[in-house]
């Protein structure tokens, strides 16, 4: 990944995480890593875990930051999640959901919860 794609995908991250703290959720894990995947943001929201996939698509010409979250990355999302819940035992008996949010060419972000099943 180039550095500038990489950096708009981080800056992504900064401007999704400072809207859902704004939106009273707290961050467990940012970037948080294991042999399935990655997870983009923990947050918890009351007692849910909320696994966050931030989705920055600078043209929609190749589809939309939505549309870019097929089964396969769905798979993925879920087994790193199931990893992060195995190894992190203090959250495991918390209800979890998915969330996307999506940032495109216009400054509004869309926060969709509970985006897939898992």
């Amino acid at each position: 990944m180039s550095d500038s794609r990489r950096a708009s995908g981080q800056d992504g991250e900064v401007l999704a995480l400072a809207h859902l703290q704004r939106q009273g959720l707290r961050l467990i894990a940012r970037n948080w890593s294991c042999r399935a995947g990655e997870l983009d943001l923990v947050m918890l929201e009351g007692d849910t875990v909320v696994f966050v996939e931030v989705r920055y698509r600078r043209h929609d010409a190749w589809g939309g930051a939505l549309e870019s979250i097929d089964a396969r990355k769905r798979q993925k999302l879920i087994r790193a999640a199931q990893f992060f819940l195995l190894r992190e035992q203090r959250w495991a008996s918390h209800p979890s959901r998915f969330d996307v949010v999506a940032l495109g060419a216009s400054p509004d972000l869309n926060w969709i919860r509970n985006a897939f099943d898992g």
